[in-house]
């Protein structure tokens, strides 16, 4: 379907007992509500806490490179623009990811190539089998995850953020390389997890 200037919230919920990443108690969303003025009233204030990783969220590119930006300083207008979501939950022989590769990536805009086409500036939504876990489930370490050849390919195509359906871009990969080829690209690419 073709929705445009319709906003679509796909976000992950932040609530206290939502889904921590590698569930770390420091990681955890808490609320403390510490007033509440005079028995029956409605009125009442809280405080949150909640780690830089809960819910959905932005990586700054200080996260993982030495010399990136804060996320104060990171152009809200990465994230802002035309939207393309790359469906990677069924492929006609069956198979179930545990990554996103630049072959499947392939294979879906092969699919729909005049809708899926990606143009330069687009921003790109993975919509995985993490989609079907629960925003309270115990953290699952083996979301799928964008293996580095996708976040190559998506540096190529100068697209100017990538989104996942889950708390992390990447597991299993070491020196974290998805997350340094996105953030690390010229301008860095957002990520949205």
């Amino acid at each position: 379907k073709n929705m445009k200037g319709e906003a679509i919230d796909i976000s992950w919920p932040i609530f206290e007992g939502s889904t921590a990443w590698k569930d770390a108690d420091e990681r955890k969303i808490k609320i403390n509500r510490f007033r509440q003025w005079g028995p029956g009233s409605e009125c009442r204030e809280s405080a949150m806490y909640l780690g830089l990783h809960c819910g959905t969220h932005i990586d700054a590119p200080a996260h993982f490179l030495k010399d990136g930006h804060e996320i104060q300083q990171y152009p809200l207008g990465t994230l802002i623009g035309k939207c393309k979501v790359l469906d990677f939950t069924s492929f006609e022989d069956g198979r179930v990811l545990d990554r996103v590769t630049e072959d499947d990536i392939i294979q879906v805009l092969n699919k729909n190539d005049s809708f899926n086409a990606l143009e330069e500036g687009d921003i790109v939504l993975l919509k995985t089998n993490n989609s079907s876990l629960s925003p309270s489930a115990p953290f699952n370490d083996k979301f799928v995850y964008l293996e580095v050849s996708g976040a190559k390919f998506f540096a190529s195509k100068k697209v100017k953020a990538v989104g996942t359906d889950y708390l992390g871009i990447e597991r299993a990969q070491e020196d974290h390389i998805t997350h340094k080829t996105l953030l690390g690209a010229a301008p860095p690419i957002g990520i949205i997890e």
